[in-house]
């Protein structure tokens, strides 16, 4: 990871205090890499995290860990207390009962930004790309509610929206290959998707944690449109892998995002995004991605570095 460019302008404390940068979910794919990121740079990191003995684990003993929950504001302002930037990399998508999205990503999110505006902290948003109040997709309503309340704080703010990550999804189709080599595509598996490396993610959010220059900016972070079927036969090739891709119908997703609801509304979440991913809903149509001149890792890269953990 390189340090910030020459233009790269560090955010001071508004009120002169500490010097330190507030990751929440700083333990999940995404938050352990910029919270390595941030520490590579030199940077004091304060990591919020549910499990701390886990992320201690995870994250080592260079940064320090806070075990806490944005959906409880006990514990938020001191959290953010002397913190500069302020960095929600939290999400509420694989939440059970009382731990959604909306509880997570918005109502959380919002605590988190009330704490940083109190604490004269910056904060830098991790979104989701096609953030829409009217999105089908309950994640992605959250996700736009938050960065509202975020705009109409008094706190300086910069946004990021990525798409789905491909790490996440390479392990998904890597665990339903099982020993047949085949993976299960949810779907038919030919509507492209802006798959982004998590990696390039946590360059664009450790930078603009710690460049003033971005305050006020969405940034939007793709990479080049994909499908489900090129992603799981590059992976094939990758692992040495024959046979075509197994399909799993879009009518079984329809069917199990209705019935799965009312007993396990994590599952039901899944299999709704699963299907509008399929059917073309998060097909995104951006001008131009902003990765703010960092290097971007192709998909060879990501699929061997994958293969190879």
């Amino acid at each position: 990871m390189t340090p910030c460019a020459p233009r790269c302008t560090r955010i001071p404390r508004r009120d002169g205090g500490d010097d330190v940068i507030v990751v929440a979910g700083g333990s999940g794919l995404l938050g352990r890499l910029v919270v390595s990121d941030l520490a590579a740079r030199g940077e004091r990191v304060r990591v919020l995290v549910r499990d701390a003995g886990r992320a201690r684990s995870v994250l080592g003993d260079d940064v320090e860990v806070v075990a806490g929950d944005v959906r409880s504001r006990d514990g938020l302002d001191e959290l953010v207390d002397g913190a500069r930037a302020v960095v929600s990399a939290v999400h509420g998508f694989l939440g059970g009962r009382g731990a959604g999205p909306v509880q997570v990503d918005e109502r959380g999110n919002a605590s988190l930004v009330d704490a940083a505006t109190a604490a004269g902290a910056d904060v830098v948003l991790v979104s989701v790309l096609g953030a829409s109040p009217d999105s089908p997709l309950e994640l992605f309503r959250a996700k736009a509610h938050a960065e509202q309340h975020l705009r109409r704080s008094a706190t300086p703010w910069t946004i990021v929206r990525p798409p789905a990550y491909l790490e996440t999804w390479l392990a998904i189709l890597t665990k339903t290959a099982g020993t047949s080599g085949r993976p299960l595509i949810f779907g038919r598996g030919d509507s492209p998707i802006r798959f982004v490396s998590a990696g390039d993610v946590a360059s664009v959010v450790s930078r603009a944690a710690t460049d003033a220059t971005l305050r006020g900016q969405v940034l939007e972070v793709a990479g080049e449109p994909l499908t489900m079927t090129d992603l799981a036969r590059a992976l094939q090739d990758a692992r040495g892998w024959h046979g075509p891709p197994r399909h799993l119908p879009r009518t079984v997703l329809r069917t199990l995002a209705i019935a799965a609801r009312p007993i396990c509304p994590a599952f039901a979440r899944q299999n709704h995004t699963a299907l509008a991913m399929d059917t073309g809903q998060l097909t995104i149509d951006i001008q131009a991605a902003n990765t703010l001149g960092l290097p971007a890792r192709t998909l060879s890269d990501v699929i061997a570095r994958f293969v190879a953990s």
